[in-house]
């Protein structure tokens, strides 16, 4: 706990930033996963955890649903940010498949390339 009545303290707490679910300029981030920070690897089996929110709701938050329903969204934007992506990789691949590049290599060619 950071004590809040220095003035140490005040300033950490000045600069907490807390939000439900993902903010808008993180949302479009890629996502990646830290290996070293799975609960599979860093706790025993058999030993006991529990999830964040699950552990508010029982002590009175009273936002579960909607950060649910929020992330069921975000979801299914990601999935559908997804499948466009990956639409537009294989037309790139295809296109570089196709294309004719002799005369292009030839030229880098005499520059050392």
């Amino acid at each position: 706990m950071v004590n809040h009545t220095t003035p140490r303290g005040a300033e950490a707490l000045a600069r907490l930033s807390t939000f439900e679910g993902i903010p808008a300029p993180y949302d479009k981030k890629k996502r990646v996963v830290v290996p070293s920070a799975l609960r599979t690897m860093q706790l025993k089996s058999g030993r006991k955890y529990t999830v964040l929110s699950d552990l508010s709701h029982a002590y009175g938050w009273k936002h579960k649903e909607l950060l649910k329903k929020l992330e069921d969204k975000r979801k299914v934007e990601a999935e559908a940010f997804y499948q466009k992506k990956k639409a537009q990789l294989a037309l790139k691949r295809q296109a570089i498949n196709e294309a004719d590049l002799s005369e292009v290599n030839a030229e880098l060619a005499t520059y050392g390339y």
